[in-house]
């Protein structure tokens, strides 16, 4: 079966000549092509043993495979026709693709584009947990404004009260100072020193820098009140940069290559002095008198085109904000626009694509709810656990991104359901505002995230209510009626199912006096006595929880944060992201170690109990090929609670550009019944973070 797969995959992939080179990581098999686009990726994924495939830019093609890459790996390695052509090879392989690529000029054929999006992405992503808080307490302050405790607090030259203006400044501080927080994300990303990059954005936004222009008469460009005040005879345009993020993403663009020139000509003891200096000696005055005025007037131009149009028909644009939506949240073209609801606010004191845009959202979730149901319905328990963090995320927080892309973008029979609940929910908005006569359609004072909670931020909120309702229920009705699944995929799927039931029953030794918590007495001197009673003892060992503690220190968030689509999606399993506080790893229970891999990024652990665990340091680095890891464990070693297992140096995975949040991940988990996360947030090596229980044995029906 093993040569089988390992022989499918080779063909599926265009055969041995197709390969230019293969390696794997921990989960996966990478594969350099020479082309990619014959690659059907139905067929890769029906491989048995083939957890998911992930098309990449320049020719790269990953094959998920879990546990196994290992053996599949040798395996395909082993083929005669791949020694004897094509493929072949590992990291010193990669690397010289790498450096043909460049040579080139180019990485791949859209590479520039992945990249771009991926830029954006990490710019935002680690964010969205403070703009999420912030949101709220915005709800709550729109909140008590409908119900007239407070007046109309986000109105101009309106005074809150002392309490409630204290509690308008907690979310204040995320979005006023938001440009600081792009900068920073967005000089790492880009390969900058992050605090370098910081500071250069800060001196925008320092309060002497909006004094230089007092007493000057401010002039409208693009609809943004400047005042332009000459600098040794330069114009200097004085605006005040809060909330915006266009000027941070620029600066960043242009402070990367500058910080890498600067690194290559400076020699290397120097540059811990030279190379912050001078970046900042250039890139100050280019971000205050270019940059920063080049971002603000291009998302001022792109807020009055996205204006024109809700102005010339609110009634299209409620329609067409959330079509689009589906199709830009993926490609990550929804960042930009988030940008624009942060000026719109600035500039207009309100915004008016966050109201369409909640019908896709909720149009989304309610597409998530409706799996939820066939998974209860088809006792499917990964999508069941899936789908229900999915729907509470959503629900809860507005986030789009754990439905979108661990299950909607995995079964394409979602996409035109949930368009059609999108089509209805703007229809609702677009309608409502015509008859209602309002002329920007439905509006918000404030960015927040389109949940449950948020509701009472949206004005008018009936017919918010209403549209976000309708774009819900119709997806949801939608998928539920015509499956998430073709019917191939359903009987393929329940066919597996009944097995793994199957087999389960027919292991069912827990007597039915166990399952009903009764006692009676046993006589231990007959042997049927005993077995009974060993029985029994099996039956109570087996239903005890197992607990899988945090490898290491840090912040535990969901999955679903993690920037691999892979692990974010649930392919690999269910389990937790550690944001590292420290720099070592240590075994999060007593068990056997499956797999240590040399470059220490990743390893496979059997526990106790039978929960096979990923614990993956880390994301793409094994491209480090080991460099700042000490791994101090190997294949078979016996380890306890608390046993060191690898060593990081945090420096040198950062300067790589690579994200340290570390995926642990129960690989066996259809060998198990429920796997829930026990918290989130700070903790440390050894706290419970996974509850794993064993599957709930059938009733036996025999008499």
């Amino acid at each position: 079966m093993a040569n089988n797969t390992a022989a499918d995959i080779v063909k599926s992939v265009g055969g041995p000549a197709n390969i230019d080179s293969l390696t794997h990581c921990a989960t996966r098999l990478r594969f350099q092509l020479v082309d990619s686009s014959s690659v059907d990726q139905k067929v890769v994924e029906a491989i048995p043993g083939v957890m998911g495939a992930v098309p990449q830019a320049g020719d790269r093609y990953q094959v998920v495979m879990g546990g196994a890459v290992q053996t599949v790996y040798n395996d395909i390695m082993a083929l005669p026709d791949m020694k004897s052509g094509g493929g072949g090879g590992g990291a010193d392989d990669i690397d010289a693709i790498k450096a043909r690529e460049r040579a080139k000029g180019v990485r791949g054929k859209v590479a520039w584009i992945d990249s771009f999006f991926e830029f954006l992405s990490d710019s935002f992503r680690p964010l969205l947990g403070a703009l999420l808080g912030a949101s709220f307490f915005i709800t709550f302050m729109a909140l008590m404004a409908t119900l007239n405790v407070i007046p109309d607090w986000n109105a101009p030259g309106v005074t809150l009260e002392p309490q409630w203006a204290f509690v308008n400044l907690m979310w204040q501080c995320i979005f006023v100072f938001l440009p600081l927080m792009v900068a920073y994300n967005a000089s790492k990303k880009i390969g900058a020193d992050p605090w370098v990059g910081f500071g250069i954005m800060a001196v925008l936004m320092l309060p002497g820098f909006l004094a230089l222009g007092d007493g000057v008469e401010p002039t409208n460009v693009f609809g943004v009140d400047v005042t332009i005040v000459p600098i040794f005879g330069f114009p200097l345009t004085i605006f005040d940069y809060s909330s915006q993020v266009f000027p941070p993403l620029l600066m960043a663009a242009a402070l990367g290559p500058l910080y890498k020139l600067l690194r290559k000509i400076i020699t290397p003891n120097l540059q811990l002095i030279f190379v912050p200096f001078l970046a900042m000696l250039v890139m100050i005055p280019l971000t205050a008198f270019i940059i920063g005025p080049i971002g603000v007037y291009a998302g001022a131009a792109l807020a009055n085109l996205l204006a024109a149009i809700n102005g010339f028909s609110p009634f299209i644009f409620a329609i067409v904000i959330p079509l689009a939506y589906p199709f830009m949240v993926p490609l990550g073209l929804h960042w930009p626009i988030n940008a624009v609801m942060l000026l719109n606010i600035q500039t207009l004191g309100y915004d008016f694509i966050q109201g369409p845009m909640g019908a896709w959202n909720f149009a989304c979730f309610g597409a998530t709810a409706g799996v939820l149901v066939l998974a209860m319905r088809h006792r499917d328990t990964q999508m069941r656990q899936t789908a229900t963090g999915a729907l509470a995320a959503g629900l809860l927080g507005g986030i789009s991104e754990p439905s979108l892309y661990g299950i909607h973008l995995r079964f394409k029979r979602i996409y035109p359901r949930m368009l059609v609940g999108c089509f209805v929910g703007g229809l609702i908005i677009g309608t409502g505002s015509w008859i209602m006569s309002l002329p920007d359609g439905i509006t918000t004072q404030a960015f927040v995230f389109t949940s449950l909670l948020t509701i009472p931020a949206f004005e008018p909120i009936g017919l918010y209510a209403i549209a976000i309702a309708g774009a819900f229920f119709t997806s949801m009705f939608l998928v539920m009626g015509a499956n998430f699944r073709t019917p191939e995929q359903q009987a393929e799927f329940e066919a597996v199912r009944d097995a793994a039931e199957a087999a389960a029953a027919a292991e069912h030794v827990a007597p039915a006096a166990v399952e009903a918590g009764e006692a009676r007495a046993i006589d231990a001197s007959e042997p049927s006595a005993a077995a009974a009673t060993a029985a029994t003892a099996t039956a109570l060992l087996e239903r005890v929880a197992i607990e899988v503690a945090a490898p290491l220190d840090g912040e535990v968030v969901p999955l679903s944060e993690v920037p691999d689509p892979v692990f974010a999606g649930g392919t690999m399993g269910p389990g937790v992201a550690i944001i590292p506080a420290g720099d070592t790893v240590y075994a999060p229970a007593p068990g056997v170690i499956a797999a240590a891999q040399p470059t220490g990024h990743a390893f496979g652990l059997v526990l106790d109990g039978g929960v096979e665990l990923l614990i993956h340091v880390g994301i793409d680095t094994v491209n480090l090929k080991g460099e700042g890891f000490d791994v101090k464990v190997k294949n078979g070693d016996r380890v306890e609670l608390g046993t060191p297992l690898v060593t990081f140096d945090r420096k040198v995975i950062e300067a790589a550009g690579y994200p340290l949040i570390t995926p642990v991940v129960v690989l066996n988990a259809d060998d198990f019944g429920d796997i829930t996360p026990v918290l989130e947030g700070t903790v440390t090596a050894g706290t419970p973070v996974i509850t794993v229980l064993p599957k709930r044995p059938a009733t036996d029906a025999t008499p």
